[in-house]
């Protein structure tokens, strides 16, 4: 049965913040279950979110709720394996609404980091709002 894969002991990183302002913008706002808060990317192409897991997992579901107006319209999650290279796992294109969108991925392989692109924004400069960001599956040996 799949379970939440992300953690406190989840490494994430992303593309960028908004004017660098942290406190107020932070990838930390897509975690923290608040519909209050959210991770909102600076402009410019390719923004990204990254996630390296305590232990290997298997991907099955990426869960992802934008604000209308600054979502993706494709994604592509990749992966890989400690110290191996980037893999295409998959690819979902997310509709442009404030709803929290649920994206199947199909046997996955066993990984270690995921990052999920995100590519040609609804934002005429870019940005992209994430509010809520959640990676289902299974924890693996």
């Amino acid at each position: 049965m799949a379970s939440q894969l992300i953690c406190s002991e989840t490494q994430s990183r992303v593309s960028s913040v908004l004017n660098r302002d942290v406190k107020q913008f932070g990838k930390k706002f897509m975690f923290d279950c608040n519909e209050e808060t959210c991770w909102n990317s600076d402009q410019g192409d390719r923004q990204w979110v990254l996630l390296e897991f305590p232990q290997s997992v298997k991907v099955s579901e990426v869960k992802l709720q934008f604000q209308g107006g600054f979502s993706a319209k494709a994604c592509r999650l990749e992966g890989c394996r400690k110290d191996g290279d980037f893999t295409e796992l998959s690819q979902f294109y997310p509709e442009d609404n404030n709803c929290l969108q649920s994206f199947p991925i199909q046997e996955a392989p066993t990984v270690d980091k995921v990052k999920i692109l995100f590519e040609n924004s609804t934002d005429f400069f870019g940005r992209i709002i994430v509010y809520s960001l959640d990676i289902l599956g299974e924890k693996t040996s």
